[in-house]
């Protein structure tokens, strides 16, 4: 026999205890075994670090950035200088993604009123965004470091704009599990087309692969390969599991390689997934007044249909719900990409949904620990972008304002938060980094951003990577 060095000896000590465990977890029947295992596995429920606001999260994520200035920071100023250069003492020595030369100002299409109590400004694209600006804590005063979609939105999602970094509701999952044990603990659902972050928007990244982001489908099977193969049987597909935990159970023991582990549970999650998946996707018997609000149409891929089965997600246990819509880019280049065409009709495929979804959950009971987030990756120039002489009406990137709103969770209702310059061009007061709204909703969660962290290549990391601060003028 070879002899075991000291490492090997703890790794097989410890593989064996836990084996053993398993092992006991596992010697009753198939689905009570499994039942075991879910509540004993890694996406367990687990306490925060201090009593939360929310228990939970639904993201809706505007890819492509919406224009702040048409929709939530009006700027009189701006009308007044329309059509004349942009001040030089702004644009000098600055760097934009598709502007050259001396940019004019762009005044907004469109109108602004105040609504709600609160008396906040909305553009007349968000007439249903409007009904519910007393629930609303409106933050106009975002700043992030990346001007490119990719790269910003990645930003947004996992701290980092490079790829490979775990994304915000991988760490969600990772600090504190779900309490659904028959669904993922992190869903993303998409509309219109994919974001240019692409999947590694929702990796797991070096957190353990149970907390990766599991994408629902509209059409075939809601997830990939959830259905067994033709004339495979559920009972047969149980045996398989069985024989696959067996074996996996014997490697477990003798490697001790905690990612073993994390394959077992999620085979026995896809097992209750084939189960639960079909019943959850099926919004068709929901009542018709619903459907009215969101505006949905069971079978169809849309936004409504997703801001919809975000809540019946949440009401289900789920713990972290992300929602892309993409196609808010609006250069004005005359490609059908300007303020008057794209930007109205993005409005139109969200904002009646949107708006649903907060007062849904309020109706439910289910606001008040539910934090809803809506917004984009980086604003638009307060300039006409006017890319190759065009005359559309279009805005280049700009990463030095822009406008999130969230609600719910216990944000501060019926708050605008954070004010721009006069022509919306940077942060006037109260500035808020990515870096700090991602410190804020861990916050909101009972989680210290600086304490969730993972050991990875010889270091810690964390959502807000060294940098951060919870902004209390946005708490309850």
């Amino acid at each position: 026999m070879l002899a075991l060095t000291r490492r090997q000896f703890f790794c097989r000590c410890t593989a064996g205890v836990g084996a053993a465990a398993l092992a006991s977890m596992l010697g009753v029947d198939g689905a009570s075994g499994a039942a075991r295992v879910a509540a004993d596995g890694p996406l367990a429920a687990k306490p925060p670090h201090f009593p939360a606001r929310a228990k939970r999260v639904i993201f809706l994520h505007m890819a492509g950035a919406p224009s702040q200035i048409d929709l939530f920071d009006p700027k009189p100023m701006l009308a007044r200088h329309d059509g004349q250069p942009a001040p030089e003492e702004l644009i000098k020595g600055e760097r934009f993604a598709f502007i050259r030369g001396t940019p004019k100002c762009l005044k907004s299409p469109y109108r602004f009123e105040k609504h709600g109590r609160c008396g906040m400004e909305l553009s007349e694209l968000l007439p249903h965004t409007a009904g519910i600006a007393d629930e609303l804590c409106l933050v106009r005063s975002m700043h992030t470091d990346h001007f490119n979609h990719a790269p910003a939105q990645l930003f947004v999602h996992t701290g980092s704009q490079l790829a490979g970094r775990p994304s915000m509701g991988s760490w969600v999952t990772y600090g504190l599990g779900t309490e659904n044990q028959d669904l993922p603990g992190f869903v993303v659902l998409v509309s219109n087309n994919n974001p240019d972050g692409g999947t590694a928007l929702w990796s797991s990244g070096f957190l353990p692969t149970v907390h990766q982001g599991t994408q629902f489908r509209s059409a075939g099977d809601p997830v990939l390969y959830v259905s067994n193969p033709p004339g495979v049987s559920r009972g047969a597909r149980r045996a398989t599991l069985d024989a696959l935990r067996d074996l996996n159970g014997e490697r477990l023991e003798s490697e001790g390689d905690a990612e073993i582990r994390t394959r077992m549970s999620q085979y026995e999650l896809a097992f209750r997934m084939q189960a639960s998946v079909p019943e959850l996707m099926d919004i068709g018997g929901e009542p018709a007044a619903v459907h009215e609000m969101y505006g949905t149409t069971p079978g169809k891929a849309s936004f409504a249909n997703n801001c919809l089965l975000a809540r019946r997600l949440v009401e289900r246990g789920v713990r972290f719900v992300q929602l892309y819509h993409w196609g808010w880019d609006s250069h004005g280049t005359g490609s059908g990409d300007d303020l008057v065409t794209s930007l109205k009709q993005r409005c139109v495929e969200t904002d009646r949904a949107s708006a649903a979804l907060v007062m849904d959950l309020k109706q439910r009971g289910l606001l008040e620990d539910t934090l809803v987030i809506w917004g984009g990756e980086f604003g638009r120039t307060p300039m006409n972008e006017a890319r190759n002489g065009s005359t559309f009406l279009g805005r280049d990137h700009h990463p030095k304002c822009f406008s999130m709103w969230m609600a719910g969770g216990g944000v501060k209702r019926g708050t605008v938060y954070g004010s721009t310059d006069e022509l919306g061009y940077n942060v006037a007061t109260d500035p808020v980094h990515v870096h700090d709204l991602q410190a804020t909703i861990l916050h909101l969660l009972g989680m210290d951003h600086t304490k969730l962290t993972y050991r990875s290549q010889g270091r810690n990391f964390r959502l807000t990577d060294v940098f951060g601060k919870v902004v209390p003028g946005l708490l309850a």
